[in-house]
Order: C-alpha cells, then sequence, then structure tokens
C-alpha cells in the first residue's frame, strides 16, 4: 500500500463510485423533470465505465488505501447487474466496506441478492412519508409504501440501514417530527441533509435551507436529544442520540458548517471522471486512460498526482464566494451520487 495525501494533508481512503447517471425518480434538488425530461440525452452506454474498468479502478484506488467503496448514480439499481459489480468489488484484497445509496424503489427486488454478493450497508433517500409531498418532491415518479418496502427488504437481508431525508423550507419542514418518530421506533438512523447547492439546475437559494440548528430544535420536540462524538474521524453527519431510550438521528449540515477539514472522498461519475469534491467545477478523465495503452501503473500515477496537487476547501469557502462559484459549472449530482 502506497498511502497518498493531498496538499492539506488529507489521506485518501473512502472512494464513491457512480454507475449510471439515470434515475427513475426526478427529485426536484437532484434531477427537476423541467430540465431530465424525455429528451433529455444521457450517457450512452458506451460512454459508462464497464464493471471490469471500475473493478481496475477499485484496485488502484485499494493501492493507495482506499477501504472504504460507495456505489451511487443517479439510481444504482437502474444499472443491469449491479450484484455482479458488487461480487467483484468484494472479491478486491483491501475493500473493508461497500456501501450503496439509493432511492430504495427497487430495493424490495434487489436487497437479498446484494447481500449475497457482499454488500454491507444501504443509505435509502425517503424525503417524506406523506404520499402528496414525497410524490411532490420526487416527481411523481415514486410512492412511500414502495419505499418502505425497500427499507424492510434491505433490514430483513442483513443489510445495515439508514435514511437520507433532504429539507427544504417550503416542501417538507412539517415532516421532520414524523419522519424522526417512525424511524425510531423502526430502529432505524435517520440523516436529515440541508438542502446543498450541488450541481447548477436546481434552482438552489440560501433562503430554502433550513438549518441544523433549525431541524435539531424540531427533533427535540418529539424528545430530547443530546450531541455524540463521530463515529470516525471524517464523518459527514453531526451525531444526536435521545436521551431516553435507544436511537439517534444525524445531520449533514452542508451549508450551515464546514466538513472539509478531514475529508477523505474521491468520486468517480458515471463516464469515468474523477472528482476531488462534491461540489467540484471538473473532472479527470480516467475512462480515456483506462482505454490507452497505459497500464495500471501509469494510471495510478495520474490518479496520484490529482490527489497530491487537492486543495478542495469549498464548503470553508463557501460564504466568501458564493456567488463567484455558482457563476461556474458545477458536476451535477445526477453524474456524481452524493
Amino acid at each position: 500500500m502506497n498511502p497518498i495525501y493531498d496538499q492539506l494533508k488529507r489521506p485518501l481512503r473512502d472512494l464513491r463510485i457512480s454507475v449510471t447517471d439515470r434515475c427513475n425518480f426526478r427529485c426536484s434538488y437532484c434531477m427537476p423533470a423541467e430540465i431530465f425530461g424525455p429528451d433529455f440525452a444521457f450517457l450512452p452506454s458506451d460512454k459508462i465505465l464497464s464493471f471490469e474498468e471500475i473493478e481496475r479502478l477499485v484496485k488502484i484506488f485499494v493501492s493507495f488505501g482506499v477501504k472504504k467503496i460507495r456505489i451511487t448514480g443517479g439510481e444504482p439499481l437502474m444499472r443491469r447487474d449491479l450484484p455482479v459489480l458488487v461480487r467483484m468489488i468484494r472479491a478486491i484484497e483491501g475493500v473493508e466496506d461497500i456501501a450503496m445509496t439509493t432511492n430504495g424503489s427497487l430495493l424490495k427486488k434487489y436487497a437479498k441478492p446484494l447481500k449475497e454478493a457482499g454488500l454491507d450497508r444501504v443509505s435509502i433517500s425517503l424525503d417524506s412519508l406523506e404520499d402528496e409531498r414525497f410524490l411532490a418532491m420526487n416527481g411523481n415518479r415514486g410512492k412511500v409504501k414502495t419505499v418502505l418496502a425497500g427499507i424492510e427488504a434491505a433490514a430483513s437481508a442483513g443489510l445495515y440501514v439508514k435514511i437520507n431525508m433532504v429539507v427544504q423550507k417550503g416542501k417538507n419542514i412539517e415532516d421532520i417530527i414524523p419522519m424522526a418518530h417512525y424511524f425510531k421506533e423502526k430502529q432505524h438512523i435517520l440523516r436529515f441533509i440541508e438542502y446543498m447547492d450541488v450541481g447548477n439546475s436546481n434552482g438552489w437559494r440560501l433562503d430554502d435551507v433550513f438549518s441544523k440548528k433549525d431541524i435539531i430544535d424540531e427533533v427535540q420536540k418529539l424528545a430530547p436529544v443530546k450531541p455524540v462524538a463521530p463515529n470516525y474521524e471524517g464523518e459527514v453527519a453531526s451525531r444526536f442520540r435521545y436521551e431516553h431510550g435507544d436511537g439517534e438521528v444525524g445531520v449533514i449540515s452542508s451549508v450551515t458548517d464546514s466538513f472539509c477539514g478531514n475529508c477523505s472522498r474521491a468520486r468517480i461519475s458515471a463516464e469515468g471522471k474523477l472528482y476531488t469534491c462534491l461540489f467540484a467545477t471538473e473532472g479527470t478523465d480516467l475512462r480515456a486512460l483506462l482505454r490507452s495503452d497505459l497500464d495500471d501503473e501509469a494510471v495510478a500515477a495520474k490518479i496520484a498526482d490529482v490527489w497530491a496537487h487537492r486543495t478542495d476547501r469549498y464548503s470553508d469557502e463557501r460564504t466568501a464566494q458564493t456567488a463567484s462559484r455558482r457563476q461556474k459549472t458545477k458536476i451535477e449530482m445526477s453524474h456524481i451520487g452524493g
């Protein structure tokens, strides 16, 4: 293993891989239907990394000390034969944890084969327990009961489950307490996510952000909570445990707090570009390197060089640079995952 560090002495430890830019939902904060409509040109299959190319990259990243892999999209379960990829990654020596982020709509079908292939954890997006609001947020594409069935299937299959809820003013603030109550009873960790300025298509405005403090104030109306230490260095979510009884919630305060200081994540987009920040404006084309005559050592050298020059501190810099940074074309969430 040859550990590599960026300019701020942050190691590379986590790799997030988008396996498709397609999704069967049209969530307003990620893939709004007015932009990602029937005529939108998604990537053709030959422009997306093959499973063998992903496997090759994972082996290279593991050689740098990467231990955790997260599969994302788009909606990753729209990628055919995804359990095959999970099995390939599971067989790579050095991989300690494989997770997936999904909208849960197809999870009832795939939870068991994914667990059998070697998936450890799943983060499932659900923004409301009330069908009308949930449909309004996902572009009329999915019902609550379908996602809940996927959650139950994942838990039954033995996958560790977390729930992600994006909170927006004027959209679903009234769902914070019902969601907290429901998943406290189900004993699944619920993570609230501040509405964040990823990409350029979601019409993000600071006025629409419901802050971490406001979220926790709402949760306290259900039951008192107290902050607890992170599970590991660089954990993105702030953790809060219920004072009476079991259970916890988390808040990913991507707007009101900085979480760049210990960031050890690299991201590969659906078309094979390497991004060193969730809020990146440009990436490095790894697909072209993989499809050239370069060997693994040469590809690894390029990746190491990119990470060695990394200085990303977007959430630290946001306040001072919000206007100027938003004028640039940032990578869309549907390409890079969460």
